[in-house]
């Protein structure tokens, strides 16, 4: 009677303009697939495939975790802005996990939070980047610009 253990999964949602990315980290070789594809094939411009990499390597985990994600909405630019955001959330998650050092402090011991979650904090990964496209609005052309005015 064998016993395979499943594998552990750390999740992490991100979520950058309209668009909405659910984030799997399992540990492995360091695939990455976006809805069934893999990064290269998905995001044609290298700025997403590393905007996607980016908190791995802040994280130093390249090549030791696998990511699994879904995205859909949006465009391009926010689908890898809200990949980002989900691989950075999940490794939070995976990181928080992990028993850390108490620091002493007068108040008594508070814990601390692990460095590489601080790290990615000050990257600014952690973050939704609440930035939107502004509404149009009514009796203008756009949001806001107005029509052209004409004196005759």
């Amino acid at each position: 009677m064998s016993t395979t253990l499943a594998p552990t999964y750390w999740w992490g949602t991100g979520r950058r303009k309209t668009a909405v990315a659910r984030v799997r980290l399992c540990p492995g070789t360091g695939k990455i697939e976006i809805n069934g594809r893999s990064v290269e094939n998905y995001f044609t411009e290298l700025r997403d495939r590393r905007l996607v990499t980016l908190p791995l390597e802040i994280a130093e985990q390249i090549g030791k975790l696998d990511v699994y994600v879904n995205v859909h909405g949006g465009g391009f630019a926010g689908q890898a802005g809200a990949v980002c955001h989900g691989v950075a959330r999940a490794l939070k998650e995976m990181f928080s996990a992990q028993p850390v050092t108490e620091t002493a402090s007068p108040e008594g011991t508070v814990p601390s939070v692990h460095p590489i979650v601080l790290r990615l904090r000050e990257a600014g990964l952690l973050t939704r980047d609440a930035r939107r496209k502004e509404r149009k609005k009514y009796g203008r052309r756009g949001a806001r610009r107005g029509f052209q005015f004409s004196k005759r």
